[in-house]
């Protein structure tokens, strides 16, 4: 028998502010015009759903999308968005077919795999009954972060290797910012340095670099040097720092933080003085006081350890404590001698009266990066989109 379930219950809700995504994407485009804004909508929009974000992102004047696998792609154009969308790193050779099918822009940086999109190329020219054109790849050069991209000394020889081939051609070129984040840290000047010679090298062989793009949203936003032409903002186009320690609205950009998550209290209890809670027993009461049920755990992305470094949630605008271990599908928390009834709304991260909580709040005290936060929410906790001009998915 199947069954469809139409209707939520759980209480518990991740809503997303895409007028906040579109502020934050207009926002940095007026900051690093006239260079065009690509927006990063890998890992579902960073937690936030690639579709309604990708909408939101092009109406407020992106021109390019960034995945990091073809199947995110993938899901976009089933979604029609027909935007530009750059594979952000090589793909798999079997997912090629899948790459030119879909009008995607694939990102090269060896040998081999301008061989294997000359082949595919080749293979769907074959079967096409009209000509087709030449598609364009983005040529991404390793200038010290050594995840991927070629040798700079390599570079000119792939693009030549690019030009050479009949159904290629050069679209762009690029490289990844490490440290861009640190506006003190000296790596960042020594990575353009080195792009800026290739790119040297490749105009002093005639050839024309097409798309040049550098930027993170940290390099976007703090290093003027690194927009050229292009800027690849992920973090920032949610309404995030892309670092604690750097501060967007010191450079004149206002970011919106584009995510709240939020639940009910279900059950209410009053306990008494040495009453210990939850797994382990490990947090226990030095008074009377009244402990409230919410319903999402770490099954939702509200990491196990939170509880234990001072996480907290917002209860009728007063920060109270995560009290004792976060379990799969509940919390409890300490709201001590203070009014709470069931149905009072619970804010994990966003913001309740005069009191936030960010994603990087919980962050911070888990010694991990906002990025990390949002991505973890998990596919059980509903999505909301709150938009004028995009209904909700």
């Amino acid at each position: 028998v199947a069954h469809t379930v139409a209707a939520q219950w759980r209480p518990t809700l991740a809503t997303l502010d895409l007028d906040a995504v579109a502020h934050n994407v207009a926002a940095l485009r007026r900051h690093v015009a006239p260079a065009e804004v690509c927006v990063v909508v890998k890992a579902d929009g960073y937690g936030h759903g690639a579709v309604p974000i990708s909408r939101a992102a092009l109406r407020a004047g992106a021109t390019w999308l960034g995945v990091a696998l073809v199947e995110e792609a993938a899901a976009l154009r089933a979604a029609a968005v027909t935007a530009a969308i750059l594979v952000l790193s090589e793909a798999p050779p079997a997912a090629l077919p899948t790459v030119i099918q879909l009008g995607l822009t694939p990102t090269i940086y060896s040998l081999d795999h301008i061989h294997a999109l000359e082949a595919a190329a080749l293979a769907a020219r074959s079967v096409s009954p009209s000509p087709t054109p030449a598609i364009a790849v983005h040529l991404k050069v390793d200038t010290g972060m050594h995840r991927v991209g070629c040798r700079p000394e390599d570079a000119l020889t792939l693009a030549q290797a690019i030009l050479a081939s009949p159904h290629l051609e050069l679209g762009g070129v690029s490289t990844h910012l490490a440290v861009a984040d640190d506006a003190k840290d000296p790596y960042t000047a020594v990575q353009l340095a080195i792009f800026e010679r290739v790119l040297d090298d490749l105009t002093a062989h005639g050839i024309d670099p097409g798309i040049v793009h550098t930027s993170n949203s940290a390099g976007a936003i703090g290093h003027p040097a690194a927009r050229r032409t292009m800027v690849r903002v992920g973090i920032s186009a949610y309404g995030l720092d892309p670092d604690p320690r750097f501060d967007a609205s010191g450079y004149g950009v206002l970011l919106r933080p584009a995510l709240s998550l939020t639940s009910e209290v279900s059950h209410v209890q009053q306990l008494p003085a040495g009453s210990r809670l939850s797994y382990g027993l490990t947090y226990e009461l030095l008074k009377e006081s009244c402990i409230a049920t919410v319903p999402i755990g770490y099954a939702d992305g509200v990491p196990r350890r939170l509880s234990s470094v001072g996480g907290e949630v917002l209860i009728r605008g007063r920060r109270h404590p995560i009290a004792g271990r976060v379990t799969m599908d509940q919390i409890l928390v300490d709201v001590g001698d203070l009014p709470v009834a069931r149905g009072d709304e619970v804010v994990l991260i966003g913001r309740q009266g005069d009191e936030a909580i960010g994603a990087w709040d919980w962050a911070v005290r888990l010694d991990t990066i906002a990025y990390e936060i949002t991505c973890a929410i998990s596919g059980r906790v509903p999505r909301r989109y709150r938009d004028d001009h995009i209904e909700d998915c």
